[in-house]
């Protein structure tokens, strides 16, 4: 039988930190935070960055039905939004949701339920669902889903346990696109355990007040990041070195990054 303080840690819920970096995102910012309330979760943190929005970012932050924390940045780019997030976060499990994006009900709860079933697991991801603006919105803009649930190596989609910051390092606040890749990269390079749930995890709102909308593939950075790895797998032999594998994930199941209607929060 377990004494009284080891029952008490074997029940103690994990304290979630959830960061938003959000840029001229008044449009989304209040569903993506009632999107984080609606997982009944404490202890959990909201963290919102806002990097330098130039709209009324900040009012609709004054006027949510939360407790979050806010800080306001000169604009620095997504990534250095996220490193100041976590700067400030005090949970010891790390969620990230762009302020246009929402979580679905039950993510929390799967996530955490792995995290805790396997202990040494230090991300674990779900499946991505699109969502675009219906046909019949009017003036009352509704997003419905299209397409099937994909595999893709989004930040919203994970939960990450914080001690894995300290071992890949924080995001590259040079690349203002596909830092969230570039991260991913060096994760599995320093062979980072990471499992890929069957659950949707992520909402990914497709719009066209993206920033990353209509570019290419060439202007978000993804063949860039792509070499950086090349180049770091090369250095000890002149050959690149496989990455490892993640349990579950097939090519089939992942979504390629070379679209021209990718985006991200900030």
């Amino acid at each position: 039988m377990l004494p009284l303080n080891e029952k008490t840690k074997a029940i103690a819920k994990p304290f979630v930190s959830v960061i938003i970096p959000v840029y001229n995102g008044e449009a989304f910012l209040a569903e993506a935070v009632e999107s984080i309330q609606r997982q009944g979760y404490p202890p959990l943190e909201i963290i919102i960055v806002d990097d330098g929005s130039t709209d009324s970012t900040a009012n609709v932050v004054a006027s949510l039905q939360a407790d979050v924390r806010y800080v306001y940045q000169t604009n620095s780019g997504p990534a250095a939004a996220r490193n100041r997030g976590l700067g400030m976060a005090q949970g010891d499990v790390i969620g990230f949701l762009d302020a246009d994006d929402l979580w679905p009900d039950n993510k929390l709860a799967v996530q955490l339920a792995c995290l805790a079933a396997q202990p040494r697991t230090e991300i674990v991801l779900g499946y991505v669902q699109w969502m675009r603006l219906a046909a019949d919105a009017g003036d009352n803009p509704r997003f419905e889903s299209f397409a099937e649930p994909f595999v893709s190596f989004n930040l919203g989609s994970a939960l990450f346990r914080k001690s894995v910051f300290d071992k890949v390092g924080l995001y590259d606040p040079t690349l203002r696109y596909s830092e969230d890749v570039d991260w991913f990269m060096r994760a599995r390079e320093q062979g980072v355990s990471m499992v890929i749930l069957e659950q949707t995890t992520l909402l990914y709102r497709l719009h066209q007040l993206s920033i990353t909308h209509g570019k290419s593939a060439n202007a978000l950075n993804i063949l860039k990041v792509i070499k950086r790895s090349l180049d770091r797998r090369r250095q000890n032999d002149g050959f690149a070195r496989s990455l490892p594998r993640i349990p579950n994930l097939s090519q089939s199941m992942v979504h390629s990054h070379n679209q021209t209607d990718l985006k991200e929060g900030d």
